[in-house]
């Protein structure tokens, strides 16, 4: 029996063995491209605050270091497990690749509820967690970054534990710092605006005037809220948005700005307003021009996609539609455009890049100069992706992941099989 299975691994190779079938990769090739190099299962034992100890189960997969280092998040929440983590990681390496970053995928996470931790319990499991990681990451071997359920704060626990084992300050093993110990500006952002960013190159090829559009997010955490905010800052009216404690939804338009407010002071949507509650189920087949999934997985099933009723879907979240989906969607390529997830929420691993190198430079960039090349990239991607749509007349999808498969595989074949 093999050490990775589970619902959202086994849509990553249902993914992959679609594009290796489309791309003709021989059956004896595949499992070295789609398996991860190394898979690491930890536990982190810490005191809570009433002296008890609890155990929790923290997990890093890194899928290939072909390029360089490897590179993704680690989320904590209480679903995690080893394949969730694994499909991360998978995906993360087609991501870089069609970035064209020097990077594999990886990713990392803890089996815990965040929110029923307080502030010392957060440190003190962080910190051991990065403590049992020690010998698998680093600059040049892995480098962590925040996904759900972790934040820049996380990310500072993290590098001073690791450069309290070093001897020195090693901001570069992590990205997503807070910029006063290394971060880069506009790191919190990025994928966010990066969704953003594309959903407007999209508008543009699809001869939609952002003025007058309409948007629904669903999941309205760090990209959520982002990219929201910058739609917003378009034109586009936001007419409905969702996270895990509450959903909104006005056909005539949300007032964002109170949103926020109501999130920054109390963290989450619940209790914002009795006006506009809506059932989360219902969100996603609301009629408006953009859909931004940026939640979880799995929450576009093929019963979803064929009821759907948006013009472009832009996946902020990663694995937010299931192959079965994707099937319907083919079947809709008139009527939705999609920004597969390896390419919409990009932005994020882009400016990790960035920051990465401006730590091993000691030389950081003005945030115009971060958002600017960030786009150049986004652009260069999204290009390439429609430029293989016309030739192979494919899906967005098929398009974006086959880039990304195509260039692990070569460079995997360029340097060999050691020994």
């Amino acid at each position: 029996m093999s050490t990775f299975s589970g619902p959202v691994f086994d849509m990553a190779k249902t993914q992959f063995e679609a594009i290796a079938d489309y791309i003709d990769i021989p059956h004896h090739e595949r499992p070295r491209i789609l398996l991860p190099k190394r898979a690491i299962t930890v536990t982190c034992p810490i005191h809570r605050d009433d002296g008890t100890v609890a155990v929790f189960e923290g997990y890093r997969v890194q899928h290939h270091l072909t390029f360089g280092p490897t590179k993704g998040g680690t989320r904590y929440a209480a679903d995690v497990d080893l394949g969730e983590v694994t499909a991360l990681a998978i995906w993360m390496s087609w991501k870089c690749a069609l970035a064209g970053l020097p990077y594999g995928g990886a990713k990392g996470g803890i089996a815990v509820d965040p929110y029923s931790l307080s502030r010392r319990e957060l440190e003190a499991l962080s910190r051991r967690y990065m403590q049992e990681m020690i010998p698998f990451v680093g600059p040049h071997t892995d480098v962590p970054a925040p996904d759900m359920g972790t934040n820049e704060q996380v990310m500072a626990w993290f590098m001073d534990t690791y450069s309290m084992y070093q001897g020195a300050t090693v901001p570069e093993v992590v990205t997503g710092k807070p910029v006063s110990v290394g971060g880069t500006v506009g790191r919190r952002e990025a994928t966010g605006r990066g969704v953003a960013h594309l959903v407007a190159r999209a508008m543009e090829h699809l001869n939609i005037n952002p003025r007058g559009a309409t948007a629904i997010v669903q999941g309205y955490g760090n990209v959520g809220s982002v990219s929201a905010l910058t739609l917003a800052e378009m034109g586009v009216k936001i007419l409905g948005v969702s996270d895990h404690t509450a959903c909104y939804f006005d056909p005539s338009g949300l007032d964002l700005g109170a949103i926020e407010q109501h999130v920054a002071k109390h963290g989450v949507l619940a209790g914002y307003s009795e006006a506009g509650l809506f059932d989360p189920k219902e969100l996603l087949i609301q009629p408006c021009d953009i859909l931004v999934p940026a939640a979880v997985e799995r929450v576009i099933d093929a019963a979803t996609a064929a009821k759907l009723r948006c013009r472009i879907l832009a996946e902020g979240a990663n694995g937010p539609t299931t192959p079965d989906a994707d099937l319907v969607l083919a079947q809709r390529q008139d009527e939705i455009f999609v920004l597969p997830d390896i390419l919409c929420n990009s932005g994020g691993v882009i400016v990790s890049y960035f920051e990465w190198v401006q730590d091993i430079q000691r030389l950081f960039w003005e945030e115009n100069e971060v958002k600017e090349r960030a786009n150049q990239i986004l652009d260069r991607a999204f290009h390439q992706v429609l430029d293989r749509v016309k030739r192979d007349r494919v899906t967005n999808r098929t398009a974006a992941m086959a880039i990304g498969v195509e260039k692990v595989r070569d460079g995997k074949r360029k340097r060999g099989l050691f020994p």
